[in-house]
């Protein structure tokens, strides 16, 4: 396959990530479908891209007849026998739950073109986990996008020992056909390389916590104050959705079987609790509700 061959793409999931990658894969020219089992999502998905589209126009980000032919190319539907059936490039974006997207992954495998790439949205599971759920292990890759798609310009593409050179460089070309800098990972690990680097950072703030040295906000202007970040541990825990990051901890922990990978206490309660971040309204911090800034 060449990278002209892939005409439309079908992203698996419209929650914080999904709807921001068919925005981008739509806007970069594909004709793309965004699916999701509830009609719901769907709705919120088309009312929050519609909503940050308009705002783009408004700051002269996108003209006005650009934002209509990206909606003309978006489709939303809850049929996933019709979004994998019809695309050359699918994009998983479900939750990070390794038996979830193994049994997606092994549905659509069956629904799918030959010739489709699979490609996993996951934030650390590595996708030869997920390709032996398939019988297309050579067109299965990672394509790790960051929070929020449609601001954060940069994409981990990973592969596993079975991934082909034909499916990594497919991908990277989609990358560059929707705007987004790729970075190629010819060998796999868990957690890739901006998330084992930020994992370690966040571990190492959250036991200085848990251990009494300083309080979350502390510890958050220091990294804020000090070592120049945008914004603390803390605060990008609320961003990202203190969920996600407990999954990523869960999936890394059964992985390698080190208690040192294993959720901290503080992270599990909130989760139990349901105060996830900025999504919930709650974390480490209290929000109104608004949305996050495109």
């Amino acid at each position: 396959m060449k990278k002209e061959d892939i005409q439309q793409i079908s992203v698996i999931g419209a929650g914080q990530m999904g709807h921001q990658i068919a925005m981008l894969c739509a806007l970069g020219g594909y004709e793309t479908i965004l699916q999701d089992i509830q009609e719901s999502a769907l709705e919120k998905a088309e009312s929050t891209l519609h909503s940050i589209m308009d705002k783009w126009v408004k700051k002269s980000k996108l003209t006005e007849e650009a934002k209509q032919a990206a909606f003309a190319r978006l489709k939303f539907t809850s049929s996933l026998e019709r979004a994998a059936s019809h695309a050359d490039f699918i994009i998983e974006a479900v939750v990070e739950k390794l038996e979830v997207k193994r049994e997606l992954f092994a549905r659509v495998d069956q629904l799918a073109k030959p010739h489709a790439i699979l490609a996993s949205n996951s934030s650390t599971i590595v996708n030869s986990l997920i390709a032996s759920a398939t019988n297309r292990e050579d067109k299965v890759v990672n394509m790790h996008f960051f929070f929020p798609p449609l601001v954060m310009d940069c994409v981990e593409v990973v592969m596993s020992e079975n991934t082909s050179n034909e499916t990594a460089e497919l991908t990277m070309d989609v990358c560059k056909t929707i705007n987004r800098t790729a970075v190629l990972l010819k060998k796999e690990i868990s957690g890739f390389i901006a998330n084992r680097i930020l994992g370690a950072l966040q571990r190492e703030a959250v036991f200085l916590y848990e251990e009494g040295y300083a309080s979350y906000e502390d510890i958050d202007i220091i990294c804020r104050k000090a070592l120049n970040h945008p914004i603390g541990p803390f605060e990008l825990m609320d961003l990202s959705g203190i969920d996600v990051g407990y999954y990523v901890m869960q999936q890394r922990y059964a992985e390698s079987g080190d208690p040192a990978d294993k959720p901290f206490a503080c992270i599990e309660q909130k989760v139990r609790q349901g105060d996830l971040g900025r999504k919930t309204g709650k974390g480490w911090y209290t929000y109104q509700k608004e949305e996050v800034k495109k």
